[in-house]
């Protein structure tokens, strides 16, 4: 049997990590002294609860590989294989902790995997590893075919307000403030594990359409799933989805709640777009 393995910044809902068989590791949060394992002692609407009455940002820590080998080896030890499909090196230790913990464990079929993305862009990778494995794929396999997505993978997204990049450190204070000013919102990227400020617009309508240029010039993939997220804000996540149903026709449509390390910089209100570009 091949095991699908993730980490929690895959914001895949709880339900829906039941109905996909796959087993989620969880990263830390800590406010303070108060330290929360993410998705199982906080959830993420406790979790953006905390953060909008936060005087400073939380602070995250990565998967220890001790914690690792121990899942791990359970695996190995019943003959089965595992894909563990983490976030992105650029933003955390856990894939290095991963890697270190698969040459700790005492057997083989073991396949780490640096998705180069976060939340619901390596959601979206985790759901098409489970559409992979129902296909009959093996472990090696499915890292293979994974490895090659990465490189097609394309993720966008749109903050509601500059103020928890501006806490953290993103933007400077004077930027915020004139942008806010002027009702400008940032696009986000993810490229490489690398996040970037894409662009920007005034107002979520036009960052749709900003991002839909960006779509036509890099077409969807539908015969693949496409996944939107949204940051303690379905009502924005269901606008975007509608947005973009009656122009990318054929979508087979997944969702993510974006949890505590993207929510800690874009902050609540959050919404965007995950898929594969088409070969």
């Amino acid at each position: 049997m091949v095991r699908i393995m993730t980490d929690s910044t895959c914001d895949i809902p709880p339900q829906r990590q039941v109905e996909l068989d796959i087993e989620v590791v969880p990263l830390s949060v800590h406010f303070g002294h108060e330290t929360y394992r993410d998705g199982v002692d906080l959830t993420n609407r406790e979790f953006y609860a905390k953060l909008r009455q936060a005087e400073t940002l939380p602070t995250t820590s990565q998967v220890n590989p001790e914690e690792f080998a121990r899942r791990f080896q359970a695996h190995v030890d019943r003959g089965d294989e595992v894909v563990g499909l983490f976030i992105a090196s650029q933003l955390s230790g856990t894939c290095q902790s991963a890697v270190i913990a698969r040459d700790m464990v005492e057997g083989e079929g073991i396949f780490v995997l640096d998705s180069t993305t976060v939340t619901f862009g390596l959601g979206l990778m985790v759901e098409t590893a489970c559409l992979l494995r129902g296909w009959g794929m093996g472990g090696r396999e499915i890292y293979e075919t994974l490895e090659r997505l990465t490189r097609r993978l394309r993720f966008y997204a749109v903050a509601e307000t500059l103020k928890y990049l501006k806490m953290g450190g993103r933007i400077s204070a004077a930027t915020a403030m004139v942008g806010g000013m002027l009702g400008i919102t940032p696009i986000l990227n993810i490229r490489n594990g690398v996040v970037e400020a894409a662009g920007k617009s005034r107002g979520r309508k036009a960052a749709y359409q900003w991002m839909e240029k960006r779509i036509a010039e890099e077409p969807v993939d539908t015969a693949l799933p496409v996944s939107f997220g949204n940051s303690d804000a379905p009502e924005a996540m269901a606008e975007c989805e509608a947005y973009f149903s009656t122009r990318i026709p054929g979508m087979q449509i997944v969702e993510g709640d974006i949890g505590s390390v993207v929510g800690t910089h874009i902050g609540p209100g959050a919404t965007g777009i995950a898929y594969f570009v088409r070969e």
